[in-house]
């Protein structure tokens, strides 16, 4: 799980043309940028969290939780046909990630 959300994190920053062409062309390229550190930051707090020999209940409530964020931004924002359906794929990443921790437990 932190890999995705480094490495879906970066994508944006590192190249936003390709970005744009998977997921559509944003207006606020700020914001998008302001959400990959985000995914960049609990990336890394869950790559740390999840080293020790029994994941604590603070990593699995960040992992758990941003999953659950990400996914419901995903879905409403497609049904409202906001975004593009490709988010659909994020969400089903997400929540499957998100199982796995809660099953590690």
């Amino acid at each position: 799980m932190a890999g995705y959300y480094v490495a879906s994190g970066l994508w944006p920053i590192v190249h936003m043309r390709s970005f744009e062409a998977v997921t559509g062309p944003k207006t606020d390229k700020w914001l998008v940028k302001t959400v990959a550190a985000l995914a960049i930051a609990n990336g890394v707090a869950l790559a740390f969290g999840v080293r020790r020999e029994k994941i604590a209940p603070e990593t699995a409530a960040l992992a758990v939780c941003s999953a659950t964020a990400f996914t419901i931004v995903d879905v409403v924002f497609v049904m409202r046909g906001r975004i593009r359906p490709i988010y659909l794929a994020d969400a089903a990443a997400e929540l499957a990630l998100a199982a796995t921790i809660v099953a590690g437990d």
